[in-house]
């Protein structure tokens, strides 16, 4: 097992990729909070709290810039090899799908600006406990990163089911109450689309997972089977 702040890296590579690495953290921290702060303000109808994740979605995406530019510039002057540069391209893809991620929560924010009513509490609730679901995989995937863990990635990449699962039941409620009363389908398709972001969060972690057995085996797993993945 392999952690991303004890890991040994020779030389001069040691401060440029742990200062890399520390702001990989800090932006996973903040999608994190932005995730669950995007489904506290469509629970809680807090719509002071969605305008603020719609507001500090900026600092997800100064970060992506900040550390890609951080990457290229030691890509260029150390010209790392080997392990060293499959991490390197791991953080690379992996900020990609974070800063996905963050554009998936502001999504869900801004459920909670619509003209919702009491009647749709139900469906909110369920949205909520599938967005629970994939915040809990969302921070078991950032701690599977800081450690490299590939057990962990193995098994959160074969856990994304249960997700799908969840996501394709709420799907068909919302269907069946759209049906049964047509006046309600303006609205529930806002929770159809935060319903629909939360799928995506699920397979973006899913994809942070195949970039934590890439670093760590040395395979690329993103077109294999979960049968495939669990035999390396």
């Amino acid at each position: 097992m392999n952690s991303l702040n004890s890991r040994h890296i020779s030389g001069q590579f040691n401060e440029d990729l742990e200062r890399v690495i520390n702001l990989v953290m800090q932006m996973g921290g903040i999608v994190e909070k932005q995730l669950n702060d995007a489904l506290t303000s469509v629970s809680e109808a807090d719509e002071v709290l969605a305008k603020i994740v719609l507001r500090n979605d900026y600092q997800v995406n100064n970060l992506e810039v900040t550390i890609d530019d951080e990457c290229t510039r030691i890509i260029a002057k150390r010209q790392p090899a080997a392990g060293d540069l499959r991490l390197i391209m791991a953080i690379i893809k992996t900020i990609a799908d974070l800063e996905r991620i963050g554009d998936e929560a502001t999504k869900i924010a801004k459920v909670t600006l619509e003209s919702l009513t009491n009647k749709h509490k139900d469906l909110l609730l369920n949205l909520d406990n599938l967005g629970r679901r994939v915040l809990e995989g969302l921070q078991d995937t950032l701690d599977a990163f800081t450690r490299m863990d590939v057990d962990d990635a193995i098994a959160l990449h074969k856990s994304d089911v249960k997700i799908d699962r969840e996501y394709e039941a709420l799907m068909r409620q919302l269907m069946t109450y759209m049906m049964e009363d047509p006046r309600s389908i303006p609205q529930v398709m806002s929770v159809i689309w935060s319903a629909r972001a939360l799928e995506r969060i699920g397979d973006r972690c899913q994809n942070i997972c195949e970039y934590i057995i890439y670093f760590v085996k040395g395979k690329d797993v993103r077109h294999t089977t979960a049968e495939d993945i669990e035999k390396l």
